[in-house]
């Protein structure tokens, strides 16, 4: 079976490096992640135009119609710069409808999505920080046909931003409005400002109907898209950490050579670069059990996100402690790194959690 990246992919990856090169390096992102949104508008306007936002939807839903594999390629490149934007949280959002929704529930709410008219988010985890359904506590009785909500969601990717929220409770899903009423979403502070998350508060608010998604059982397969997702954006961002330090270690001289050439900061860099080139095929072949439904799906996400997530932790510290002294200032990039590697190990369950996972689903 032969994972390598198609042609078409290749160039995908290409496009996708240089419009992030011109329009957001990290000297971009430094000034975006201190504005208020902590993102551009202007550039998300114009990757909804390029397709990117609608990559994973069906094309006739005004998407691209590619798969988990496509989106690799363009959330590694993402990663790569530690791009600001609502295009994760989105893209889970569409999953979430596309797997859970009715074909009319599709039509009316990925289009909006697709082209990047509105923003979406999950809202899912709670207080109990389980990554599970047992951890769902949110309050939702019936009312009608439809249902009522009551309680908080955590952690909400880009929630300040978010036009929509595809709300889970024990047993459903649901599309709710961020102008709904009851609904208040507040930002909550991130070691990442890269990445913005929030609390999101329902107080008795009513979801009609023709809201609540067909096929709440889907929750499931979402979540291991969405780690799916997470693990290679995280994975592009330790990627670069690596290069940053490669770059400074053929730079720094110390006795009169490079850094690069002495046996304490060779060894690891390599044990770095392997343990990303081991997580990098891991993460392909479950992007693949994904598009095909192959039944290894979640054990293989989990394996992925595991191995990853302890990867990258190691690397930021590492690629800090390899810079020296300046390794620790503003001014230099490495802690960007170390703190998304801080934010990413956690989301969507951390390395504990998923190594658990894979082994009670190997188990079966």
């Amino acid at each position: 079976m032969n994972f390598g990246f198609t042609e078409e992919q290749e160039l995908l990856r290409q496009e996708v490096r240089k419009f992030l090169d011109a329009h957001c390096p990290l000297e971009e992102v430094r000034k975006l992640m201190e504005t208020p949104e902590g993102f551009s508008r202007d550039l998300w306007k114009q990757m909804g135009e390029l397709g990117w936002i609608g990559l994973p939807i069906a094309e006739v839903h005004g998407g691209a119609g590619l798969g988990w594999v496509d989106l690799v390629v363009l959330l590694e490149e993402m990663g790569r710069t530690l791009f600001p934007s609502p295009f994760l949280a989105t893209t889970i959002a569409a999953a979430a409808i596309r797997e859970a929704g009715s074909d009319a529930q599709q039509a009316q709410w990925l289009p909006l999505l697709a082209d990047g008219s509105k923003i979406g988010s999950l809202a899912y985890l709670e207080a109990s920080d389980r990554h599970d359904e047992a951890g769902l506590e949110l309050a939702a009785k019936p009312n009608g046909a439809g249902f009522v909500l009551s309680g908080d969601k955590v952690q909400v990717l880009d929630a300040a931003a978010a036009d929509l929220f595809v709300v889970a409770w024990r047993g459903g899903l649901a599309v709710v409005e961020r102008n709904a009423k009851g609904v208040t979403v507040t930002p909550t502070p991130s070691i990442d400002q890269t990445r913005r998350v929030g609390r999101v508060r329902f107080d008795d608010v009513a979801v009609a109907a023709g809201a609540v998604l067909a096929n709440p059982a889907a929750l499931g397969r979402v979540l291991d898209l969405a780690t799916a997702a997470v693990t290679a954006e995280l994975l592009g961002a330790a990627e670069q950490a690596i290069r940053i330090t490669v770059d400074y270690a053929k730079e720094r001289e110390q006795f009169g050579q490079p850094i690069g050439r002495f046996q304490g900061v060779k060894h690891p860099l390599a044990e770095m670069y392997v343990d990303v080139e081991s997580a990098k095929s891991i993460l392909y072949y479950a992007a693949w059990c994904l598009d095909e439904g192959d039944a290894d799906a979640s054990r293989a996400v989990s394996l992925a996100k595991a191995y990853a997530s302890e990867a990258f932790a190691r690397i930021g510290i590492d690629a800090v402690q390899l810079h020296g002294g300046v390794g620790f200032t503003w001014e230099y990039d490495p802690h960007l790194y170390l703190k998304r590697s801080k934010w990413a190990r956690p989301a969507f369950g951390d390395s504990d959690f998923h190594y658990d996972r894979a082994i009670a689903l190997g188990e079966k």
